[in-house]
């Protein structure tokens, strides 16, 4: 019960007026001030206290069912979904087994690097493992990255983004997925060579990622932000956190072909054919360090593997066949409105030398089909048609009004 009239709290001792709030017990009254101060320090000796991990439950699916639900959404990279299912599988069951206290060995994680194009699905190939094992993800751009104390985001931030998709449960953030892209603009400047002048955005970056990669706890800020001494932390200990770094990695074909020592016919000089359309199948951690990422880096990745670029017969399976092809999207939309919209095959493949011409890879047949698209969304919903046929001469009008 609240009284106005005391002139003071019993607990700071000063002097209360009347537009203050006093909260009277038996033989004493508290201000406002101090229960908002009470209310602080419980907060902070809970925060203080040692959190009770929760046990580690996940439904573990194995590699050729990992892959099997991947080949629903990404067309082809046969060999990426392979390692990279076989890496993801190996990672959660490694957190599931360790937790027991008598196991003698202990497992290391293994962070993956993916290299390859734009638009060839290496964050669709991410986004469906995540949602396929119902954990936390998050994806982070390297490029806004830089050093504490400069312009730029923190990559601590990049744990406040997995705590914010785990609904700020630390438990299960620690045990998230994390989606680091760009990995290749924080390549130092000189590439293989050290910078002699500060790299704040660059090998900067990558000094600061090492915490996270190999196991720390960190103080993470949960609102975001830089860190400042008046704010809270959450602490996340990283050990357990499954890093996925991607980049387009652009010109490392030159690299990979002067290590292999190619020549212009095709042969190296153990007379092996190599294919220069295939350099990537050769990528190992040497040519990420001659690229520009540090050696220490490179260690804490130690799954490498790549994106093919995307031909046009795989664009056109990518228009028709995943669960979420762009095809089967704007037929529902043109069915709601109990209409039957078909594509005859030869705009499909205008469609694909369309986006071939962007070199955007998978995302530019969205800008195409799109445009392809727009003035029959807009005119068709309003006649009285049950059925509209999509062909090349009608695309081929629409992309060059």
């Amino acid at each position: 019960m609240a009284k106005k009239g005391v002139k003071f709290c019993s607990f700071c001792g000063m002097e209360i007026d009347n537009d203050t709030l006093l909260l009277h017990g038996i033989d004493a009254a508290i201000c406002e001030h101090c229960v908002e101060r009470a209310m602080e320090i419980v907060s902070e000796e809970n925060y203080a206290k040692p959190r009770k991990k929760k046990p580690f439950t996940i439904k573990l699916i194995k590699p050729k069912e990992i892959k099997a639900r991947l080949d629903e959404y990404v067309i082809g990279q046969e060999e990426a979904k392979k390692v990279i299912s076989v890496a993801v599988y190996n990672h959660y069951k490694r957190l599931m087994h360790t937790q027991k206290k008598d196991e003698e060995i202990e497992l290391d994680k293994s962070n993956i690097i993916l290299v390859g194009e734009t638009g060839t699905g290496k964050t669709l190939i991410a986004q469906t493992i995540a949602k396929l094992l119902e954990v936390p993800f998050c994806i982070a751009d390297a490029t806004v990255f830089t050093e504490a104390g400069y312009v730029g985001e923190d990559v601590e931030s990049i744990l406040t983004r997995l705590l914010q998709a785990a609904n700020y449960d630390v438990d299960k953030a620690e045990r998230g997925i994390v989606f680091i892209d760009e990995i290749d603009k924080v390549a130092r400047k000189g590439g293989g060579n050290p910078s002699i002048t500060r790299d704040v955005s660059g090998e900067g970056v990558q000094q600061s990622l090492l915490k996270l990669l190999e196991g720390a706890e960190v103080n993470v800020p949960p609102e975001g932000g830089r860190k400042h001494p008046e704010q809270k932390f959450t602490v996340v200990n990283t050990k357990n956190i499954l890093f996925i770094a991607s980049g387009a990695f652009n010109s490392i074909e030159h690299i990979i072909s002067d290590r292999v020592n190619t020549n212009p016919i095709g042969y190296n000089q153990k007379n092996k054919i190599i294919d220069k359309n295939e350099l990537l199948k050769y990528l190992t951690a040497q040519d990420l360090k001659n690229f520009g990422l540090i050696p220490e880096l490179c260690g804490r990745f130690p799954v490498i593997t790549h994106m093919n670029p995307l031909d046009k017969e795989a664009l056109i399976r990518i228009l028709q066949e995943p669960k979420n092809a762009l095809i089967k999207q704007y037929t529902k939309l043109f069915e709601y409105d109990q209409i039957e919209l078909k594509f005859t095959d030869d705009v499909l493949e205008y469609i694909a030398d369309c986006t071939i011409e962007l070199q955007l890879g998978a995302r530019g047949l969205r800008s195409v089909i799109e445009e392809i698209m727009m003035q029959a969304m807009f005119d068709y919903p309003s006649k009285k048609v049950k059925t509209v046929t999509i062909d090349k001469a009608y695309a081929m009008k629409q992309i060059e009004k």
